[in-house]
């Protein structure tokens, strides 16, 4: 079955469907990982987004109920160079053409990502739309012009939890990282802003008893239940248009020990008092370099986020920034001087990507036993 994916500045390519009959709209964007396809598609931060893969064969490992990050894909669309529908791992159970169909994703291949990846790049992430059906291109390219576009979007309303639930899950797969071997010493209320398993998972390893609660808890409910900390998850969209979130992270600080994580490290900053802005074509990957300011280290970080914090809105006599992007400047991490709140841009939990920045969950305890955040590995 033929597909196309159209832009929203009229370029039209073609390729093979390989996901589902169907059309959508979304953010086009590009990521740089090798693998770690699944563990992107299933990403609640990629909700509302197509996002395109620069690796050219996609889906020789196929698909394992392991690395989901969350419980079905959550990407609007998929466009690939190659892909391979005969897989070859021990635990696949399935294809990921057959798993895209199953969830109604449509997918495209035979694409030239070089050339749609250097498009992206010089114009910035825009608009798109992947079709399989007969539409008349002029017709296609009105839907990509009348879709929203992602600044001014709350996504994380889409993505977060109805109810609280508690998390006891480890990860228990040969690859897992080492656990902490005793019972939970802490008590952590997770905000959901479209959280990752895997920092569920990390939390758990590093001791921590979890109640994830949804994206809108008022902050009295979260004290209520006594926590020692408050996590603050990653998640999709604007930062700037959950500003019901940003009042309860203000009615929060200085209260309870708080750690957050790209959306999260967002949000903390608008609470702070400063400001964020879109991304020309924001960060996707699993391969970014991030220096540490404060040890001088690099850390080859996994990122997914189309919006940044100006650094410049953060009053230097209370916040100092810690980590700094090596590939355009951008801040990647800041801390509170005199209370006890600190986030970063990038993802310390992987799931795709390396595991330098895991020590960031040995932090956050720090704090919670009252100790400093410093940001040492």
């Amino acid at each position: 079955m033929t597909a196309r994916l159209v832009l929203e500045n009229g370029d039209v390519f073609r390729g093979v469907s390989f996901g589902a009959d169907t059309e959508t709209t979304g953010e086009l964007v590009f990521n740089t990982s090798l693998t770690g396809y699944q563990e992107i598609l299933t990403d609640p931060s990629y909700c509302g987004q197509i996002v395109t893969m620069t690796n050219p064969l996609i889906g020789n490992y196929g698909i394992n109920d392991d690395d989901l990050e969350s419980a079905r894909p959550r990407v609007a669309g998929f466009v690939v160079r190659e892909y391979s529908d005969f897989y070859s791992n021990h635990r696949a159970r399935a294809s990921l053409g057959s798993w895209l169909r199953e969830a109604e994703i449509p997918a495209i291949q035979g694409v030239d990502t070089r050339m749609l990846t250097r498009i992206i790049r010089q114009s910035g992430a825009m608009r798109a739309l992947i079709s399989t059906g007969e539409s008349d291109e002029k017709e296609l390219l009105a839907k990509v012009l009348d879709s929203p576009g992602m600044t001014g979007l709350d996504l994380t309303r889409e993505v977060t939890c109805r109810e609280p639930y508690g998390w006891d899950d480890l990860d228990l797969t040969p690859y897992a990282l080492p656990a902490y071997p005793g019972s939970p010493r802490f008590h952590v209320v997770v905000y959901d802003f479209g959280v990752k398993r895997n920092i569920l998972r990390r939390l758990r390893a590093h001791g921590c008893r979890l109640t994830v609660v949804p994206a809108d808890t008022p902050a009295p409910e979260v004290l209520a239940m006594s926590p020692d900390g408050v996590f603050l998850s990653n998640g999709p969209g604007d930062p700037d248009a959950v500003r019901y979130a940003v009042r309860n992270i203000g009615d929060l600080l200085g209260k309870k020990p708080i750690f957050g994580i790209c959306l999260g490290h967002q949000l903390l900053a608008l609470a702070l008092g400063g400001r964020t802005y879109k991304l020309k074509f924001g960060h996707h990957g699993a391969n970014h370099p991030v220096k540490n300011l404060l040890t001088g280290e690099i850390e080859i970080t996994s990122q997914n986020h189309g919006f940044a914090v100006d650094p410049e809105s953060l009053d230097p006599a209370h916040i100092e920034i810690t980590h700094v992007n090596l590939n355009d400047g951008t801040n990647e991490g800041f801390m509170h001087k005199s209370l006890p709140a600190f986030s970063v841009q990038y993802h310390p939990e992987a799931s795709p990507g390396p595991h330098d920045s895991d020590y960031l969950f040995k932090t956050f305890l720090r704090t919670l036993t009252g100790q400093a955040a410093i940001h040492a590995s």
